[in-house]
């Protein structure tokens, strides 16, 4: 067990998926967690599933993409426990149509939830990490960050500002003592993977070297890792936990 100390974590995109296996992780490693999801409705049956686990967390649902409205929960967040020591920003959204067929209010609207919402978080919290002289933000990426997709050109777009985002807010705020790093998810055993036919998923599995697609608790636990002190001397990493699929 890694010990996170009581320490304060803010997750967004936490009701379910890879988001909500990390409220779990982190709450199970005795940390107090707040999560973020985008209405009222699904932060609820998230609150509900982890009280069925005996797992004490907090749920809000603030418009990411509004930085008013960020800063103001992330001031009540910060006047209740005095100090906000990690932030993990996980929410995001995908996209798979052709460029021909995307929108520009589709491409904006990827770009505000994936980018936007995590620069508008950062700024809310950052100035209370500095106060406090140490924090952790980690960041929700993935490997097509890496060597994009074939379509849905606004996710893999945004997947690489993420990645210039956590690069370069690691060196603007290592002086801080605040550490900045990313995890990059490969193909990951989620809702929406299961609804896929196993015919689709034969191949995937097929091109990972390590045989099997990834778990939520896999990407969780590399989140945990990044969050604790055993990862006191990393900053500026994008961490691949993908099976080697990118090779």
């Amino acid at each position: 067990m890694i010990d996170l100390q009581k320490k304060v974590a803010i997750v967004t995109g936490g009701t379910r998926g890879i988001g909500f296996e990390i409220v779990k992780t982190f709450a199970e490693n005795n940390a107090q967690v707040i999560f973020f999801g985008s209405k009222e409705t699904s932060v609820n049956k998230a609150l509900e599933e982890f009280n069925k686990l005996g797992i004490q967390v907090e749920g809000y649902y603030p418009n990411l993409s509004n930085y008013e409205e960020v800063e103001k929960i992330v001031a009540t967040i910060y006047n209740k426990y005095q100090h906000i020591d990690i932030v993990v920003n996980n929410a995001g959204m995908s996209a798979n149509k052709k460029i021909e067929d995307t929108t520009l209010e589709e491409f904006e609207k990827i770009m505000n939830l994936n980018v936007t919402a995590i620069f508008n978080l950062c700024k809310a919290v950052v100035p209370y990490m500095k106060k406090q002289k140490e924090g952790v933000i980690l960041n929700t990426s993935s490997m097509v960050s890496i060597y994009g997709q074939p379509s849905g050109v606004g996710y893999p777009t945004s997947k690489f500002a993420v990645n210039g985002l956590t690069k370069s807010l690691a060196r603007e705020l290592a002086p801080a003592n605040i550490r900045v790093n990313a995890v990059a998810p490969g193909i990951t055993n989620t809702e929406m993977m299961a609804t896929l036919p196993e015919e689709m998923i034969a191949p995937l599995i097929k091109n990972i070297p390590l045989g099997r697609i990834g778990e939520p608790k896999d990407i969780a636990n590399a989140f945990l890792f990044l969050a604790s002190d055993l990862a006191s001397y990393i900053t500026g990493v994008i961490l691949q936990v993908d099976g080697a699929a990118h090779n």
